[in-house]
């Protein structure tokens, strides 16, 4: 999440970012709040109860998860 980025957008995520958490490690040092983890699987998009960015995940879901 760059400071630039349009707070408005949804941020995709695919398998290779999972576990998610929010921040992001790239989140700048003003942006950020304790680490949560968030479940973009079961509904496909998930929401910080923090920060209110919206995650949703693209692609493959990975093998061996439910």
């Amino acid at each position: 999440m760059a400071e630039t980025r349009d707070k408005t957008q949804p941020i995709a995520v695919t398998a290779a970012d999972l576990p998610l958490a929010c921040p992001r490690p790239d989140a700048p040092l003003w942006a950020r709040h304790p680490r949560v983890f968030l479940d973009v699987l079961k509904e496909g998009e998930s929401v910080c109860p923090y920060c209110s960015a919206k995650y949703v995940f693209t692609g493959e879901h990975p093998k061996g998860h439910h």
